[in-house]
């Protein structure tokens, strides 16, 4: 794979100039130049920087099926969904392939005893969702939950927060979170 190339083709269609991408992501425009040129290969960390600033995460970047003259898809079926799982937690990004995807929408499965971690989330944007099947505490800025199946939730994602299942039944959840740092 030719990281530049893809690096530009991506910005374009995004509709950032190399200034604007540099900016976003805290690196210089030469940085993004040399990226894109091929005259330096970047760091995994470095890359990850450089992606923070369009949002794109690396999954994201090294799976995207991108194509610039392609319709965009419309319909993801679930063997096409993107498995980013994150330990006991089942995590399957929807929509991965949309060129200007501005939330990670996802659907989750928390089984029992499963959790985000024993560390708080803590990131921009704001985050929705709603929980499909079983129960699932949620802790936002120190407050406990328990959500139901049914029940939703809407909060600023800057508020440290934690989703827990200490139940004994999986707990299937339907979120979206933005920017899309998935």
């Amino acid at each position: 794979m030719d990281v530049g190339v893809r690096l530009q083709s991506i910005r374009k269609h995004k509709g950032l100039s190399q200034r604007e991408l540099a900016k976003r992501a805290g690196v210089t425009n030469s940085t993004i130049s040399m990226i894109e040129k091929n005259s330096v290969s970047p760091s995994i960390s470095s890359l990850k920087k450089v992606l923070g600033g369009i949002p794109m995460s690396l999954v994201e970047f090294f799976s995207l099926d991108f194509e610039q003259d392609n319709q965009t898809q419309v319909v993801y079926r679930a063997s096409e969904l993107l498995d980013i799982s994150d330990g006991a937690v089942t995590m399957k990004l929807i929509g991965k392939a949309h060129p200007s995807r501005a939330i990670a929408f996802l659907d989750e499965t928390y089984p029992p005893g499963a959790d985000t971690g024993a560390e708080m989330l803590n990131h921009d944007g704001e985050e929705a969702g709603m929980l499909i099947d079983g129960r699932l505490e949620l802790t936002v800025s120190g407050e406990l939950f328990v959500l139901e199946s049914g029940d939703s939730y809407y909060f600023e994602s800057n508020k440290p927060h934690r989703f827990r299942n200490p139940f004994d039944k999986p707990a299937r959840l339907i979120s979206a979170t933005t920017p899309a740092n998935f």
